[in-house]
């Protein structure tokens, strides 16, 4: 007996001991040899029950959790010709984001980029502040992983219902008796007033019904109110200047006019337009045939798809079109530019402007969208615009200005007839450009969107 306890007592320690340093295989054994002398159970901790000669072991399993981690968002690398950029907040501390939530938005100089929020949380602290200016891997904020207080804000929701619910009709109780008389609904007639006894009464003891003077003045004060409000400008916007100031201090600018008729290209629209939505799921649009026309007038006239580079006193000419379309968006004028428009047709023109323009309406134009370009489209005509000299988009060496559509009398076979004419202009660098190849570049644009056909001929 003395025997088994020793050996007991010997398991015992060197399962404990195993257990201490974490040495599972050897405590498996020690424990195998402790059972087979002794009744054991295997639970969570060594512990002995006065009652009971049966030891429990427990085994510790430990695992790292996650939760209420806090984790830091840096500021995302910016394009290679992008240093920094100043951040606008969509979202403020306390707030509960989900993953992939844009929490802000940093304004660069040719695009906005979006930070999205790497994991659900709660935002604990803004380590920018609203509009300051941040580089790539700098820190925005400070994130708590996790779902966020569901309960705080699910209790008001269900409180909501409860107030809404108006309480059941009870007996109103009698009101209570009072010690005024019943009120009249109609008011007895005023005695006459004398004459004599107007007259006699003083002005002080009359007093005005209503104070209508300081109303009066308080409005006159408003409708002459004149106010003034300074809103700082936008890192794009001042971009966009900035760059549109040296076109003009670089740029010998000349522009040309002309004018188009688009009888044939507005009846040829009208006559397939169905046609077309049905097959491209796209709509057909004007600024397909100006682009093409553009790009086959680029290639006759290879000078207005050139450029100077004044650091090293040369012209470069290129052998492809990358034509720049100008859009409007709330923060400034984009030039997303559709690449080799010299190898696409009218539909894939028109699914690249398509795609563009979705992404400059939803802010998505990365700095590649709007990166290079060789020609510029400017369409004024959307907006309304009859006439107007554009102003070139640096580095390149000419732009195209699109106007609107009006019927306008023309002389056509020595006759007056309404036409839908369309004036468009071309601005473009003289010191490279002579009137010569400019006129004549846009005569060739003219010429083709008045008469598609001479695509197919190559005329």
């Amino acid at each position: 007996m003395l025997s088994h306890s020793r050996c007991l007592t010997r398991n015992f320690g060197r399962s404990l001991s195993a257990i201490r340093q974490g040495n599972n295989g050897l405590a498996r054994r020690a424990t195998a040899a402790l059972s087979a002398s002794h009744s054991i159970t295997l639970n969570n901790n060594v512990k002995s029950d006065p009652r009971s000669s049966v030891f429990q072991i427990q085994y510790f399993r430990t695992s790292v959790a996650h939760r209420e981690e806090v984790i830091t968002v840096n500021t995302p690398a910016f394009a290679e010709s992008v240093t920094e950029g100043d951040v606008r907040w969509e979202k403020a501390v306390g707030d509960t984001v989900a993953e992939d939530e844009v929490v802000c938005e940093i304004e660069t100089d040719k695009t906005s980029v979006q930070v999205p929020s790497p994991a659900a949380g709660v935002i604990l602290e803004l380590l920018v502040p609203d509009g300051g200016k941040v580089e790539g891997g700098n820190a925005l904020f400070t994130l708590r992983k996790g779902a966020g207080p569901p309960k705080a804000a699910e209790a008001p929701k269900a409180e909501a219902p409860a107030a809404a619910t108006p309480p059941p009709p009870s007996a109103a109780p009698p009101p209570p008796p009072s010690a005024v008389g019943p009120i009249p609904t109609t008011m007895p007639p005023v005695p006459p007033v004398p004459a004599h006894a107007m007259a006699t009464k003083p002005v002080s003891a009359i007093k005005p019904t209503a104070p209508a003077a300081p109303a009066a003045q308080a409005e006159g004060a408003t409708k002459g109110a004149r106010t003034e409000s300074r809103v700082k400008m936008n890192r794009m916007r001042l971009r966009i200047a900035q760059r549109l100031k040296e076109a003009q201090n670089t740029c010998a600018m000349l522009t040309t006019f002309n004018e188009v008729d688009m009888s044939n290209i507005s009846e040829m629209r009208k006559t397939y337009k169905d046609a077309y939505l049905k097959k491209h799921n796209i709509k057909l649009g004007f600024m397909s045939a100006f682009v093409k026309a553009a790009a086959y007038a680029l290639a006759d006239q290879p000078s207005v798809n050139g450029v100077i580079d004044d650091t090293t006193k040369e012209i470069v000419y290129r052998d492809y079109v990358d034509i720049s379309v100008a859009v409007a968006t709330p923060k400034g004028l984009v030039v997303p530019v559709i690449r080799n428009v010299e190898g696409m047709n009218f539909t894939d023109i028109e699914k690249a402007i398509n795609m563009l323009g979705e992404k400059a309406r939803k802010n998505e134009l990365a700095v590649e969208d709007m990166d290079g370009g060789t020609f510029t489209i400017s369409n004024g005509g959307v907006f309304g615009s009859m006439f107007g000299t554009p102003i070139i988009n640096p580095p390149q060496s000419a732009i195209l200005g699109m106007h609107g559509i009006f019927d306008r009398p023309v002389a056509i076979g020595g006759k007056v007839e309404i036409r839908p004419m369309m004036y468009v202009a071309l601005t473009y660098d003289h010191r490279l450009i002579d009137g010569r190849e400019a006129v004549t570049f846009l005569r060739k644009i003219k010429s083709v969107v008045e008469d598609p056909r001479m695509l197919l001929l190559d005329m």
